[in-house]
């Protein structure tokens, strides 16, 4: 298969092209050029930028294409116009971002509706979906996936924890340890992605991974890594009191009775698995992620402030001296 990637060279695209490669298909990668990863010689690097320049696809005849790179409807468009109907099919990597709410303890799917509007991250991926869909009727998947996790992950949103058990010592561990979450390893989207693109098969499908607590999660990092790390659970209204930003300052972290976003890690992902969604192991993610992580490829700039050290100490100085700790 003549597979084009937009978008090839970071994070959940590098994982798009390393799965195409063991699949044998032929790879072509159009992206900015910004990058630094190098790229084996039997794959085709275009180069252009979808905001202004897209010339170099002017023509170009592809099987199908996998999109993990559109953030704004005219990108798609613009892409959309250049290929025409030079491309099989198109695979468009979106987000769970573009559901509107994320009520506690509600679960959610496709059927969900999405963001009006074009402002914010969310509403400008829903307003790509449609712009792709309309430019291309009957040829367009849309993969709606949640917190993406695993080496070469540039965001910090996961790899926060094993880095952090891995220091050991008392570990600040957010709300309460029955608490669900949801990530799925990039490496397993991505061969996923390539397989659907085989297929074809059209329509929309959430991607949320295996669903586990975070009590669970963190004793499976602690068991994979060893160490003496220690954990103190605080609860949700503390951490608020505290002014703790959920998300950002500590990843996986979202208050559950957050009217807006509590249910965010109550998604199915029934459609994906029926469709080949296969996702490995935890532990195997957890490992494989600190070994990116301590390695050489690893410095880059992250995209998440967390929590600092010292302020994690303040924290669990005045859980150690109050009713502050430990949650429910």
């Amino acid at each position: 298969m003549r597979l084009l990637v937009l978008g090839g060279t970071v994070f959940l695209g590098r994982h798009v092209v390393a799965a195409a490669q063991a699949a044998g298909h032929a790879i072509t990668i159009f992206h900015r050029g910004l990058s630094r990863a190098a790229m084996p010689a039997t794959i085709e690097v275009l180069h252009g930028d979808r905001d202004s320049d897209v010339d170099a696809l002017e023509g170009r005849d592809f099987d199908a294409a996998i999109d993990c790179s559109g953030y704004t409807p005219q990108q798609m468009t613009r892409v959309a116009d250049a290929l025409a109907r030079r491309v099989g099919h198109y695979l468009f990597v979106s987000s769970r971002s573009v559901y509107r709410r994320f009520e506690p303890d509600r679960g959610f799917d496709e059927r969900e509706p999405v963001l009006d509007g074009d402002e914010g991250y969310g509403a400008l991926k829903a307003r790509s979906e449609e712009a792709i869909t309309a430019a291309l009727p009957g040829r367009v998947t849309i993969v709606r996936p949640g917190l993406v996790v695993g080496p070469y992950d540039p965001t910090n949103r996961f790899t926060y924890w094993p880095v952090r058990l891995h220091r050991g010592g008392d570990v600040l561990a957010p709300g309460r340890p029955q608490r669900r979450v949801q990530f799925v390893d990039g490496r397993d989207l991505a061969a996923w992605c390539v397989a659907l693109v085989g297929r074809p098969a059209s329509g929309v499908y959430d991607v949320v991974g295996p669903t586990t607590t975070m009590g669970a999660l963190l004793a499976t990092m602690q068991r994979v890594i060893g160490g003496d790390a220690r954990l103190h659970w605080i609860g949700d209204e503390a951490l608020i009191a505290e002014g703790i930003e959920p998300w950002t300052a500590l990843p996986l972290w979202l208050p559950e009775s957050d009217r807006a976003f509590g249910g965010l890690m109550h998604g199915s992902d029934l459609r994906a698995r029926a469709a080949g969604l296969v996702t490995r192991p935890i532990e195997e993610t957890v490992r494989d992620t600190l070994a990116w992580a301590l390695g050489p490829d690893a410095p880059m700039p992250r995209a998440v402030a967390t929590l600092t050290r010292e302020r994690e100490r303040d924290l669990l100085d005045l859980a150690a001296s109050t009713t502050f700790d430990p949650a429910p």
